[in-house]
């Protein structure tokens, strides 16, 4: 929101003090951004959230990665908007549920026995129902919320 304060994004940072441990976060994190990477061009890999877990990776072991994805300039307003509100913007979680949907009934389609199927849909009832029910702060229903101005890091 407009009135908001800056966040000193160094302040998320919690380096543990195991340099095996921060490796192993740094390593996880390298993972996640390579899934989020392949996520961009295969349709049933989510981006966004594999993005989400390598920040909070990257928030445990390298401050300049961190930096670096809470900054980006077309994922770091959605990454920033979870690490410090919980919420997803609006405008994403409709082609996300739309996206969601195709994916479901392709694969219901392929899979071969109904005990299968029944699964499937049932997974995807549960995921449409769980995305659905994450709060928007710029949900149109609830004007005078935008996350246009999210907070960035100072400097």
């Amino acid at each position: 929101m407009s009135g908001e304060a800056p966040r000193n994004l160094d302040d998320d940072v919690r380096k543990p003090d195991s340099v095996l441990l921060r490796g192993l976060f740094a390593v996880l994190g390298g993972l996640f951004v390579a899934l989020a990477v392949a996520g961009l061009f295969l349709p049933v890999v989510p981006t966004v959230p594999l993005l989400l877990v390598a920040a909070a990776c990257f928030a445990r072991s390298s401050r300049r990665i961190y930096r670096w994805l809470m900054e980006h300039q077309r994922y770091g307003p959605h990454i920033r908007e979870w690490r410090h509100h919980r919420s997803i913007p609006y405008r994403a979680k409709r082609p996300a549920l739309l996206l969601m949907a195709v994916s479901f009934g392709v694969s219901l389609y392929f899979l071969p026995n109904w005990p299968a199927r029944v699964f499937m849909a049932l997974l995807g009832v549960a995921l449409g129902l769980w995305l659905w029910r994450l709060p928007s702060r710029d949900d149109p229903r609830h004007p005078g919320s935008t996350i246009e101005n999210l907070p960035r890091s100072p400097g």
